[in-house]
């Protein structure tokens, strides 16, 4: 009896399974020049190796080079993308959350890689997903040294995908950021977000939905759908972080990123054990964005600050002498930038009438230091 009569399939190929390894092959293509333009002359091999290849022979010209690296995902953000089939502008996400929690300690981005898992390979789509990424690279002074792009059929929808990264830097020990800079006397700096970036888009997306508004929605308040405005892509600070740490020198004391956690745990993650930054929201005013999502959703003003940015991406811990200066040229370099607080001693006991959720003390299993957050935005 044969297979066919017994009622087993017979011949089956890898694509019958609905990997198409063609396609990837296009995609590749369709990347190439992308990439490439992210490679400088320590890059070696190009595209199709089995591995990136970097020459660090510069490092033997640090005293005592450190090495930092990140992975991370861009999160549900991905399905707004897909569901604007919009793909081009993911990357700068995956790049802003990997590449910047990296510059946070001082340290220069030298290669990142990518992962996209997908349902189903469309190479076009594929292609534009990593001219994002390479782009921000390029903005970010980092090469996209490899990646990999995996067909999950029966696992992911054939519209469905995920991407990831990782990134790796270097420091000189010496130049390293971080809570063992900061002192009592110190200000603290903001650095504008340029929206939500990519955190929190759980809520952003239950509250939509909540309300039945689709993404194509055309919002008064913010001049465009709803949906440009939550896919607006995250701003890239490593360049002008690392421009502050050259400049700077010295009186660059800390820097933290704002993401998953909110403004407050962020900075408390960059605090030694005893100081309190107090950050005064009367500082800045916060895009519409974030208080549309707040009265739709009815949302606390503690959960929206422990969830969204509101309207902080990254800040930086200075000597005092300094906080003008960096105001001044974080603003030349076209990045808006204000005096958010201060940094003191913890008092010996906590001053009552606090609201919940307003001080936060340790975050992300750091046993650090404190942030109160203090007033109210401008109305």
């Amino acid at each position: 009896m044969s297979d066919a009569q017994a009622g087993r399939p017979s011949g089956i190929t890898y694509a019958d399974a609905g990997v198409d390894t063609e396609a990837g092959d296009r995609a590749v293509e369709l990347m190439k020049a992308a990439v490439a333009r992210t490679h400088g002359p320590q890059v070696l091999g190009g595209i199709g190796g089995f591995a990136g290849l970097f020459d660090a022979s510069e490092l033997k010209a640090y005293r005592r080079p450190l090495l930092a690296s990140s992975t991370d995902g861009v999160g549900t953000k991905v399905a707004v993308a897909q569901a604007l089939d919009i793909h081009d502008t993911i990357g700068f996400d995956l790049v802003g959350m990997v590449v910047d929690d990296i510059v946070v300690c001082g340290a220069r981005p030298l290669v990142m890689t990518d992962y996209i898992a997908c349902g189903k390979v469309v190479p076009e789509r594929i292609a534009a997903i990593v001219r994002g990424i390479a782009a921000a690279c390029e903005q970010a002074g980092c090469a996209l040294v490899g990646g990999e792009t995996a067909e999950h059929p029966g696992l992911l929808g054939a519209d469905e995908y995920d991407v990831a990264g990782a990134a790796t830097g270097v420091v000189e020990a010496d130049d390293l950021l971080g809570p063992h800079r900061v002192r009592g006397g110190d200000v603290v700096v903001a650095m504008a977000s340029s929206g939500l970036h990519s955190n929190g888009f759980s809520l952003v997306r239950r509250v939509l939905a909540a309300n039945g508004w689709d993404y194509h929605r055309h919002v008064d308040e913010l001049g465009r759908t709803i949906g440009e405005e939550i896919l607006t892509p995250t701003r890239v600070y490593a360049a002008d972080v690392l421009d502050l740490a050259a400049a700077l020198g010295p009186d660059l004391h800390a820097v933290s990123h704002v993401t998953g956690g909110g403004l407050a745990a962020n900075l408390a993650r960059v605090l030694p054990k005893g100081l309190r930054a107090t950050v005064d929201r009367a500082t800045w005013t916060p895009p519409p964005v974030f208080g549309l999502v707040a009265r739709l959703g009815g949302v606390p003003r503690a959960d929206l600050e422990r969830t969204l940015n509101v309207g902080v991406g990254m800040v930086a811990v200075v000597g005092a002498q300094a906080a003008d200066a960096v105001v001044a040229r974080l603003a030349a370099r076209g990045l808006p930038a204000w005096v958010l607080g201060a940094v003191a001693a913890e008092p010996g006991t906590d001053p009552g009438g606090l609201a919940d959720g307003e001080l936060t003390q340790g975050a992300k299993g750091v046993d650090g230091g404190s942030v109160r957050l203090v007033g109210d935005h401008p109305a």
